[in-house]
């Protein structure tokens, strides 16, 4: 296979975890449940979000959100993992490769974003109090919003195409997923040039809102030292808290696969990584944000017909 053109015609096959044949029943198991869970935790955020009237402020706006990309990052990988994982079928086509790689670069792109509106919110709520909901405008909050999917498709169309225009030689994917930097190990020739436009593109994607992120949170770390009560510092840091775990949760893994070399990346280890932001992540994000929530708390009791007065 020399070409794109080739590709296009016979596709790619996934090894996946073909390679540990004895695990991939229990890892069926184990994926089934946690997707499973995932598919439920974001859907009741989404649900109690529109249902209660106490929720519906630009946190759990932006919360509803980040639920709903979530859903839609899993539904893009898991249930071709799944297949894989029985053994149904490890083959995926081109167009289907290239849809993949364009949704799942979009997904990613977007939460980017979204978590630096998140960001943004929580520096109105702790450093601006009395002009919050000034700031926070509901036409702000759905242009931020906006700005976040807009960002997201743009940079992962600039991606894909710069992708998908390299000449690729082999058939074997050595993931379960087509992700970029496997992707760019099949090349024909030398992707010097290609990965350095990549690589700006990742840059802004992924550098610059995490500059903006932790910007924020500096300012928001200045004021609340400036509080002179203990009770007050905890709860203004208690409104960042699950933002900062989430943040660091999903940069951390993705610094790790986009930022580094082709030539560094070890597929291997990158599957297993893979495996965290796909499904843990996702399934964690409800918890993280609610755990200790007793807003979204006496939502759900509410929606269950118990009511906040009963508890």
């Amino acid at each position: 296979m020399g070409s794109v053109n080739a590709s296009s015609e016979e596709g790619f096959t996934l090894i996946g975890f073909s390679d540990w044949p004895h695990l991939e029943p229990l890892f069926f198991a184990i994926i089934s449940i946690f997707y499973s869970l995932t598919l439920f935790g974001n859907t009741v955020i989404i649900v109690l979000s529109q249902l209660d009237i106490r929720l519906h402020t630009p946190m759990y706006y932006f919360l509803c959100h980040l639920s709903f990309l979530d859903l839609c990052y899993t539904a893009s990988t898991v249930p071709q993992l799944l297949v894989n994982l029985s053994g149904l079928d490890r083959t995926i086509s081109f167009g289907r490769c290239v849809a993949q790689l364009f949704i799942v670069l979009s997904l990613g792109g977007t939460e980017c974003v979204l978590l630096v509106t998140m960001a943004i919110d929580r520096y109105a709520a702790v450093c601006r109090p009395l002009h919050y909901t000034t700031i926070m405008h509901p036409l702000l909050c759905r242009a931020l919003v906006a700005f976040s999917w807009v960002g997201g498709l743009v940079n992962s169309l600039i991606q894909t195409s710069l992708v998908m225009a390299m000449p690729l030689c082999r058939h074997q994917l050595n993931h379960f997923f087509c992700e970029l930097p496997v992707l760019l190990k099949l090349a024909c020739e030398d992707t010097g040039g290609t990965e350095a436009s990549l690589f700006v593109a990742r840059v802004i994607i992924l550098v610059c809102p995490l500059v903006l992120i932790l910007g924020s949170y500096a300012l928001i770390a200045k004021a609340v030292l400036n509080i002179k009560s203990m009770a007050g510092r905890r709860k203004a840091f208690g409104t960042c808290a699950s933002h900062l775990i989430v943040v660091a949760m999903f940069y951390g893994s993705a610094v790790s696969t986009y930022l580094q070399p082709v030539h560094r990346y070890s597929e291997s280890k990158g599957k297993f990584l893979a495996l965290f932001y796909t499904i843990i992540t996702p399934m964690l994000n409800p918890l993280i944000y609610t755990l200790r929530n007793k807003d979204v708390k006496g939502a759900l009791w509410k929606v269950l017909g118990r009511g906040t007065d009963s508890r």
